[in-house]
């Protein structure tokens, strides 16, 4: 065969594999295939918010044949496909060198998963360490599937009013318009599974989407089969009622292990991520007691197979059941237990005689598994504190409560730009090196970087990141058909100091923190010899009025006066938002109220871009934090009182803000290069990034908790 002919053959295959390609979200960490589903059409790319499928829904076979006939551009979708192919099939995995007796899939069962802005099944962190823990469980070479729910209308799009008031939009997404297949039986026709609500019975059909090595299937109660507002109880994340809360988390718990059973899946082991699916562990006891009417032993079983991770460092933050509210959901479908209401009701209580105690999730899970852990250290703590009435224990250190702390998914977060200066410094490999705290230590020296080069890449980045605010802010004006108070070219500025705050709006979280005393923050911000500018995003949650009222008065701060083209609320929070983000921040400040952060991630995912942290001593800071890769607010130790907490914590922000941030930022030399803040990046880079990735973080649950005890290496 000629060469030419050859060439023919091998691009004839192409058009077919790219748009397999589309449909597993391997691509939305691998920079290249995101360039080339881009090119292809970039108007739809940037409606459809990124979506491979869209772009590829929207090209023609014939189109794409035509431009495949490019030989550069064919060579490069040939390189991503072969990349892909490789990944895929890989020689070696690190779990198959570590950990080679999980032969079994792990099931992990989030409410949540946030795996990409085009694929809206998640409001927070909580659904995106879900997806960042299932791109490294693929990485890795785990078996592992997650198990959720699909929502059509997703959480919710955010609109500002004139008023400065969070408002709700919920557009509906059609499984066609997602990368999404429908599991059907083998002869035919979709596979159904059902739950028992109340006196009904709920379907559901089920969709897999492909996440590299991983499989995530979602549940879907949008059918004809179901009373009519069944049909939408599996539309919004987090939305409705009590009522709508608990059908969601039956049909996510007893729902999704029925799935798995009818799939005829065994997984080696169940991981809840959070007490939303909790109720697996009855349905898996329910089977447990058909084989043998002990229930003791049945219960061992159970707690032999599952395992927990709560996020939740306040007791009021778990999710309560009344008792008539149990016994009116679940009522039929624990009869076939042959066990009492009271029974069962005791699986979720502390004291299970106190019949006025309500039936908490996260007592469920934790009565029913073999192994739990918090998030974070400081949240290990604060769990077996709150948790020691459950297990009878007089001090901290009784209670069987661990800790892993999140990571996130450095190369999911990497933009374009970070990753070809680092492909091109490091190597392409940098993305297999996350667990090598010696290969990081590079950094710390210029051999592979010179300062100038990471100062152009910060100012290339923040370029990116004032461009991103300043299309959204004008698109933000024109809809709300007012006048912009600024020109909205001259808004924020690529040379001062940008400061980003960007995460839920809850008020623990203290968005408006800094702005605790105008008079002093004001000066601070508008010198004209060393300039600061805050980028604020988030969401409140739709019946968090007091959260909408913190976004209010940020707004409020974006119109002042002193402030406007400073300070800028970056509307409808998501993942593409936050990419920008995380990109262009030089500092990323976080200000909870210490101790209700569980971990946090967001902080970690500057790091790749060689951006700083400026934190509270909470969560997973608390670990990181080492007095120079980085700066603290405040010690590690907080006032018991929340306005006391307030005031020490803003003088101290302040403190660090005016003494250490802002100097060392303008601190230039000859060249216009900041020397100390450089110095600073490269040591945060060394010490934070193989500390703080999924990789590491479900490493750890492989070894730790994935594995029983005698599978243990």
């Amino acid at each position: 065969m000629s060469s030419s002919s050859h060439r023919s053959s091998s691009t004839n295959h192409l058009p077919i594999r790219l748009r397999a390609l589309a449909a597993n979200l391997w691509w939305t960490w691998n920079p290249e295939a995101q360039q080339i589903f881009k090119e292809l059409s970039p108007l739809v790319w940037r409606y459809s918010n990124h979506s491979a499928i869209a772009v590829m829904q929207e090209i023609s076979d014939q189109e794409l044949a035509a431009r495949l006939q490019d030989p550069p551009f064919a060579k490069r979708v040939r390189a991503v496909i072969e990349e892909f192919d490789e990944y895929m099939s890989p020689a070696s995995t690190w779990v198959s060198r570590h950990a080679p007796a999980l032969k079994d899939p792990v099931a992990y069962f989030s409410a949540e998963f946030g795996l990409h802005e085009s694929l809206p099944i998640y409001s927070g962190g909580l659904g995106v360490l879900a997806g960042d823990h299932t791109k490294s469980a693929s990485d890795l070479g785990l078996p592992f599937i997650g198990i959720s729910l699909l929502y059509r209308q997703g959480y919710f799009k955010q609109r500002i009013n004139p008023h400065g008031w969070q408002e709700e939009l919920y557009p509906t997404a059609t499984p066609e318009s997602l990368p999404l297949e429908l599991i059907l039986q083998p002869e035919g026709g979709r596979l159904l599974n059902s739950v028992e609500i109340g006196h009904s019975t709920v379907f559901f059909q089920t969709w897999r989407l492909r996440v590299g090595r991983a499989t995530l299937y979602l549940l879907d109660t949008n059918l004809p089969e179901n009373e009519s507002h069944y049909q939408g109880l599996t539309s919004t994340v987090y939305g409705g009622n009590i009522d709508t809360r608990i059908g969601q988390e039956i049909v996510l718990g007893i729902g999704g292990t029925r799935f798995l059973q009818s799939m005829g899946i065994k997984p080696s082991v169940y991981h809840m991520n959070e007490g939303h699916s909790a109720f697996l562990t009855l349905e898996l006891l329910q089977r447990e007691l058909k084989n043998s009417r002990n229930k003791q032993h049945a219960e061992q079983r159970v707690k032999a197979s599952c395992i927990f991770t709560t996020h939740t460092p306040v007791p009021a933050g778990h999710d309560r059941f009344s008792a008539d509210l149990m016994y009116h959901t679940l009522g039929r479908f624990w009869s076939a237990s042959g066990l009492s209401f009271d029974d069962f009701l005791a699986y979720g209580r502390v004291n299970p005689a106190d019949g006025n105690e309500q039936f908490t999730m996260t007592v469920l899970a934790l009565k029913m598994s073999r192994a739990a852990n918090g998030v974070s250290e400081l949240h290990g703590h604060v769990s077996r504190n709150m948790w020691k009435e459950l297990y009878g224990a007089s001090r901290e250190e009784e209670v069987p409560i661990g800790h892993v702390t999140n990571g996130v998914h450095t190369p999911g977060w990497a933009t374009h730009h970070a990753h070809v200066f680092w492909n091109q410094r490091l190597g392409f490999d940098w993305t297999d090196k996350l667990m090598e705290p010696s290969f990081w230590q590079k950094l710390t020296n210029d051999g592979l970087a010179t300062d100038e080069e990471i100062w152009a890449l910060r100012y290339t980045l923040r370029r990116d990141l004032v461009e991103f605010v300043r299309r959204q802010q004008f698109e933000f004006f024109q809809r709300l058909n007012v006048e912009s108070p600024l020109d909205t070219a001259h808004v924020l500025s690529p040379d001062a100091l940008t400061i980003c705050f960007a995460r839920r709006f809850a008020t623990y979280k203290r968005a408006p923190l800094i702005f605790r005393q105008l008079e002093t923050i004001i000066p601070i911000l508008k010198d004209p010899q060393r300039p600061v500018q805050l980028i604020f995003a988030g969401k409140a949650h739709p019946r968090d009025n007091e959260g909408k009222r913190f976004i209010q008065r940020i707004i409020e701060m974006t119109r002042h006066a002193d402030l406007i083209g400073r300070v800028v609320f970056v509307e409808n929070y998501d993942m593409n938002v936050a990419r920008h983000l995380v990109s262009g921040a030089d500092v990323w400040l976080n200000n909870p109220r210490r101790p209700l952060e569980a971990s946090g991630t967001s902080g970690m995912k500057v790091l790749i871009h060689g951006g700083l942290n400026l934190s509270i001593l909470d969560g997973w800071w608390r670990e990181g934090f080492d007095g120079t890769n980085g700066w603290s607010i405040g010690t590690d130790a907080h006032a018991p009182e929340p306005e006391a907490q307030d005031e020490q914590d803003f003088a101290d922000l302040l403190q660090t803000l005016t003494q250490s941030v802002i100097p060392e930022f303008y601190d230039r030399d000859a060249q216009g290069v900041p020397r100390r803040w450089v110095g600073r990046i490269r040591h945060a880079m060394a010490t934070l990034i193989p500390r703080f990735s999924t990789d590491r973080m479900v490493s750890e649950y492989i070894n730790n908790y994935y594995l029983d005890r005698s599978r243990r290496g």
